[in-house]
């Protein structure tokens, strides 16, 4: 599925070009008194905030995977709550609290803009640019320039969420900046190992031994 499904019912926006993703983070935020995440064997769920029930699908099946290549056990939201239940707040809390899930990492799309670079015209061959009868006149007829233009990017704006139900809290935040993402699972795949090294950086998750 093209990542622009995610905009349906709500955006409405077509991502052009094919391009992988280049994310970065705006802003983290670590919880002061938070204790480092002892996600091995745990169950945690992975949740997609958004009104498309078939990209919601999408996005938690490819958190799972993600959280499940980190240790975890990794689980979509929609196999343990329904379109109904996961908008009844108290329901959806006693549910998973009975299956056993320590935590849940959450993500919401919480903006999108499109941002134009212009790309100069490249001149051949620098150096006849230095004298102007002895280099630029002779090759300057020769050749034709390469006119500059316009290149659009779509930057996707992502908020991620990780809770321990064990801690009772908010443990990190973050809202990253996606440049040109095009798959789902690809793009749910780069967003992960971000956050999951600024998770390390900051103290909350054991580096990856590899």
């Amino acid at each position: 599925m093209k990542f622009h499904s995610v905009f349906a019912y709500g955006f409405a926006i077509v991502l052009a070009g094919a391009g992988c993703g280049s994310t970065t983070f705006q802003t983290t935020w670590r919880a002061p008194n938070a204790r480092a995440l002892q996600v091995s064997g745990r169950k945690v769920v992975g949740l997609f905030v958004g009104k498309n029930p078939t990209v919601r699908r999408s996005a938690e099946d490819a958190m799972a995977r993600e959280i499940t290549a980190r240790g975890a056990m990794g689980v979509p939201a929609y196999t343990v709550l329904s379109d109904e239940e996961v908008k009844d707040r108290d329901g959806a809390q006693h549910k998973l609290a009975d299956l056993g899930f320590s935590g849940v990492v959450v993500m919401r799309i919480v903006g999108h803009e499109t941002q134009y670079r212009y790309e100069p015209g490249y001149w051949y061959s620098y150096p006849h640019y230095r004298r102007f009868w002895g280099g630029y006149w002779a090759w300057g007829w020769g050749r034709v320039y390469d006119p500059g233009y316009l290149t659009a990017d779509r930057i996707v704006s992502v908020e991620t969420l990780v809770y321990s139900f064990e801690q009772d809290e908010l443990v990190w935040a973050g809202i990253s900046r996606t440049t040109n993402p095009d798959h789902i699972d690809a793009f749910i795949s780069e967003l992960a190992d971000a956050v999951s090294r600024e998770l390390v950086n900051a103290g909350l998750l054991a580096p990856t031994r590899g």
